[in-house]
């Protein structure tokens, strides 16, 4: 019973005797094996050192050639970066270097006041309606309360920076601010005044008369708020002995003439 369930092992393979006893018995035994397959074992031994002595044969004959360094293989670890293009960005640095190409980049234009009054919110503030050659006039908040009677301003001619981005004064949209000069103690300030001859919607610009024909287009208010130009340019601005308007050595005018100041000489423009 415990032949019949025996599992015999013959090549790798498993086979149980009950079930193929009878073609394993005309099995011919091993030393009933023809000889080539009774060799077969030292023919492969054989062959196996003739290899081995052939290998070493030709490494003795590989290490005796001369050595050649080659150039065309770089070290795993010598690949060399990747260098990307270095982009263009226009600093706030770069702004303040450049200061007249960035004052021309304002949108600064002459105004006429329609119509002030008091602000109803604040004290110290007026709201002006402005005419600066556009289809409507522009609300415009300025804190003059202090410096300036409100029937002075009716009708006056004036100087404005038109590309700020519009902000909520107490409760009124101001879409622009009036330029005006103050002395170093800012008890005195009044607005700027165009040259005789300007109307409302004139370019304003820094330099000499034919910078005119090269004046670039205006900014868009973001960027003059991103790029920070107002704040590189204002500190620059003063009025003359004379009372003329100026950025650094730079005049500031239109078409007609200069920017200037009626009394204020020597002073700050904001």
């Amino acid at each position: 019973m415990a032949a019949a369930t025996a599992a015999v092992f013959s090549g790798g393979f498993k086979v149980k005797a009950g079930l193929f006893a009878s073609q394993f018995s005309s099995l011919p035994l091993r030393h009933q094996l023809p000889r080539c397959f009774s060799s077969s074992s030292k023919t492969v031994a054989s062959v196996s050192r003739s290899l081995r002595v052939s290998a070493v044969d030709n490494h003795r004959r590989r290490s005796s050639w001369p050595r050649v360094t080659t150039f065309c293989t770089a070290a795993p670890d010598a690949v060399s970066p990747v260098s990307e293009p270095e982009k263009k960005v226009e600093s706030v640095e770069e702004v303040k270097e450049n200061v007249k190409e960035t004052a021309n980049l304002l949108d600064i234009r002459v105004g006429r006041i329609v119509k002030a009054w008091q602000h109803e919110e604040a004290d110290s503030l007026y709201v002006e309606e402005v005419d600066i050659g556009e289809a409507e006039p522009r609300i415009i908040c300025s804190g003059l309360v202090k410096y300036v009677p409100l029937d002075l301003l009716q009708g006056a001619s004036v100087v404005v920076l038109a590309n700020l981005k519009p902000r909520n004064m107490r409760g009124v949209k101001s879409c622009g601010m009036l330029l005006c000069a103050s002395d170093s103690s800012h008890e005195n300030v009044e607005p700027l005044v165009p040259p005789q001859g300007s109307v409302p919607g004139d370019r304003v610009w820094f330099g000499n008369e034919e910078d005119l024909e090269q004046l670039p287009e205006p900014s868009p208010p973001n960027k003059v708020q991103k790029k920070k130009m107002w704040e590189a340019v204002q500190p620059l601005l003063k009025t003359d002995e004379s009372g003329v308007s100026m950025l650094k050595e730079h005049l500031m005018r239109t078409s007609s003439g200069l920017v200037t100041s009626n009394t204020l000489k020597n002073a700050n423009i904001s």
